[in-house]
């Protein structure tokens, strides 16, 4: 059975995890996921909507085959885990993740990876990882730090508590916060908006953000203006801005552009 599954309409391309009840990540999610990722990059989707099938997000990694790997298995298979990751997060569009339920060790670190993560109001997010005395092994704990601060991601990560969605939304983990019912329906409304935008802007700010998380502000200084004005040359733009000039002239508000992510 798959364990991922992917579908696009509309511009957005909707992934799917689907191995319950836990939906834990193994050999086989990790690479339906890079093999998925394949298609998206190949393909016109303009938003991605990352999302989970059952009652749960993920409990996390799947443990059962480690006991039987030697380390240079474990190598092999943590690097493959992390480079896919790292693909999802360097797509070079929006990208969303809808969390219910539980969201542990790296499904978290899957889940963080997205651009904005929106939540039900039940879920709850935690870093399992010390109970077996192991650290998060794709990244999890310094992407929490780049959110919430250093502080908060080492407390939670030392706990491995359960941290509520409403407390992940006040430090800036979760972007929102919506009711469950809701949760799928908010997702998808977001992710049609962000795919209805200016994709190659989208993609330059991602590069920028990216650059500042690696360099600092005085970095992303360095480069934002060879990442921006290439964009002056996109069909978007060169639509965008006489439209917007001539409502200006006009004295109307600025009108919705129907831009095409060219």
């Amino acid at each position: 059975m798959s364990h991922v599954s992917v579908t696009t309409e509309d511009g957005v391309a909707t992934l799917v995890l689907h191995n319950p009840p836990q939906n834990r990540i193994g050999t086989t999610m990790v690479d339906e996921l890079d093999h998925a990722l394949d298609g998206i990059a190949a393909g016109d989707a303009r938003a991605v909507l990352l999302r989970a099938e059952g009652p749960d997000f993920s409990f996390g990694g799947d443990i059962e085959p480690w006991p039987g790997w030697d380390r240079r298995e474990m190598r092999t298979h943590f690097e493959h885990f992390l480079q896919t990751f790292n693909r999802f997060e360097r797509l070079p569009v929006p990208t969303i993740a809808a969390v219910q339920g539980l969201c542990f060790g790296g499904g978290l670190e899957l889940a963080v990876r997205a651009d904005v993560v929106i939540a039900g109001r039940t879920a709850r997010f935690g870093n399992p990882e010390q109970s077996i005395g192991i650290i998060t092994l794709l990244g999890g704990v310094y992407r929490i730090a780049e959110r919430a601060g250093r502080s908060r991601a080492m407390r939670w990560a030392l706990t491995s508590e359960q941290v509520p969605a409403a407390e992940m939304e006040r430090f800036g983990v979760v972007d929102r916060v919506v009711d469950d019912d809701a949760l799928d329906e908010e997702a998808a409304a977001f992710a049609a908006r962000v795919a209805a935008g200016p994709t190659l802007a989208h993609a330059a700010h991602k590069a920028l953000l990216r650059t500042w998380a690696v360099g600092g502000v005085a970095a992303a200084d360095e480069v934002i203006v060879d990442v921006a004005l290439p964009l002056f040359d996109s069909a978007d733009t060169r639509m965008a801005i006489p439209a917007a000039v001539d409502a200006l002239h006009a004295g109307r508000p600025r009108p919705t552009m129907p831009f095409e992510g060219r």
